[in-house]
């Protein structure tokens, strides 16, 4: 790409004066904007697939007549758990990758034909079901049952596929894009996610149940052609020699396994950030997993309800400029716990008073506004704690903590309301006893960053 420039050659003094450098790439301002747009865009048809599958796999399971521990089980524990498997050992593997296509476009581009396959596969999941059982005949174990083997068949290969890409997609960014404008830019990705969640939840979200298998093949298809488009369009640049994270190399697992565990979890510092992350990835969880069943419980319509998210989410998209630009001043780790704080206040009171339609409303904007906040607040967080030289390793690492803990939660929850004959107002106060737990350690790694240099001469450490 001709406005993308390695190290060793000077940016043309004829277009643009400013340039930004990150290793071994320099962008002039054309080309930062040219990156920007073709990170955005792939962005964009990501986050139309992640808006639009989980809340239509939740109400097709419950068409099925599933258990809130049997959709906790497949929407919420079965990806943590592939996550928690696959996702260190694709970290580790793109970190020490070196080819002609860079170390992580291989790893984003591979997965995304078995992404738009498997939402093809769910959206005829109950036509193919029907096909095994007429032809089965005497030895179908049922129709019922085949449609559940279908769709956890093709929901598995789907989580899979979005995994591996899902976990080199951050180490992307932080390869690509300059330490002096990611806040920004985060702030950006952040605006076009919610683009993608208003169009769905306006738009789609009440066509959601008479329209699946149309809504997920046109989705799974732009997803996937969005994807490969950004792929082609996004250069990396050079890396160091991988000599220096190959010294495991010709270990066996075990010693390997071991190195690992040591490198990412000896520090007490990154142990505290990734127990901070993971909590307060798991802060909305409970809330965003039970409370389409919640509003159906109380007689709102999925038309409306849709418009409820579209409504959090405009809120959100004309906050999360600003919220960059004040990530990017006062850092995401102090923005990020001024922001859990007051989304456990209302998590907590939405648990107490959510009784009726009214003051679900209000709990449930609430959770939408300020759940969006955080995440805007601290989607570049990771980005500015652990180093570059082994980002892909420790995110990995904090993703193994995180994925453990999805793989509990969906389900015990689940199971609770199964047992408390679906209270779903309980969801709030799930929520926010874990905001609780994520300030409280978020506290901890502020101590323990401030004595690492702070936030002007911080320097993180690397064994």
């Amino acid at each position: 790409m001709d406005h993308l420039q390695k190290s060793n050659v000077s940016a043309s003094p004829f277009v643009f004066s400013k340039t930004w450098k990150i290793g071994t790439l320099v962008y002039t301002s054309a080309g930062l904007v040219s990156l920007c747009f073709w990170l955005l865009w792939g962005d964009f048809a990501w986050n139309m697939k992640e808006r639009a599958v989980t809340p239509m796999a939740q109400l097709i399971l419950k068409q099925l007549n599933a258990s809130d521990l049997m959709v906790g089980l497949l929407v919420g524990s079965l990806p943590a758990a592939i996550g928690f498997f696959l996702g260190p050992v694709i970290g580790v593997m793109s970190d020490r990758h070196r080819g002609r296509w860079g170390r992580r476009i291989p790893f984003i581009f591979i997965p995304i034909p078995f992404i738009t396959i498997s939402m093809l596969g769910i959206a005829f999941a109950q036509v193919m079901a029907h096909f095994f059982h007429s032809h089965l005949g005497p030895f179908s174990p049922g129709e019922s049952v085949l449609i559940f083997v279908t769709f956890g068949f093709f929901w598995t290969v789907f989580e899979v596929a979005t995994v591996v890409a899902n976990t080199v997609f951050g180490g992307l960014i932080n390869d690509v894009v300059p330490s002096e404008v990611i806040g920004k830019f985060f702030g950006l990705f952040r605006a076009v996610s919610l683009i993608a969640g208003i169009i769905f939840n306006f738009w789609l979200m009440g066509k959601a149940e008479a329209y699946t298998t149309e809504i997920f093949v046109v989705i799974g298809i732009f997803c996937g052609a969005g994807m490969l488009l950004m792929c082609w369009k996004v250069k990396e640049g050079g890396y160091p020699s991988a000599h220096a994270v190959h010294h495991a190399d010709g270990r066996n697992f075990f010693e390997s396994s071991k190195s690992y565990i040591k490198e990412c979890y000896s520090d007490s510092y990154y142990l505290w950030i990734f127990v901070a992350m993971a909590l307060g990835n798991m802060a909305a969880a409970p809330v965003n997993s039970f409370c389409i069943f919640y509003a159906k419980s109380l007689g709102i319509e999925m038309d409306l309800y849709g418009k409820y998210i579209a409504l959090t989410f405009v809120v959100s998209l004309f906050l999360s400029y600003f919220l960059g630009m004040l990530a990017d001043r006062f850092h995401p780790l102090r923005v990020g716990m001024i922001s859990i704080f007051f989304y456990m206040i209302m998590m907590l009171w939405g648990g107490v008073y959510a009784l009726d339609k009214e003051t679900f409303t209000i709990a449930f904007l609430a959770h939408g506004i300020l759940s969006g906040t955080y995440f805007t607040c601290t989607a570049s967080l990771a980005q500015r704690l652990f180093p570059k030289e082994k980002f892909g390793q420790l995110a990995s690492a904090g993703g193994i903590l995180g994925g453990l803990s999805y793989v509990v939660l969906p389900p015990l929850i689940g199971k609770l309301l199964d047992m408390t004959g679906h209270v779903y107002r309980y969801t709030f106060i799930f929520s926010g006893l874990i905001s609780f737990l994520t300030l409280f350690s978020f506290l901890i790694v502020y101590r323990k960053f401030k004595k690492l240099g702070d936030f002007r001469h911080y320097s993180p450490p690397l064994e």
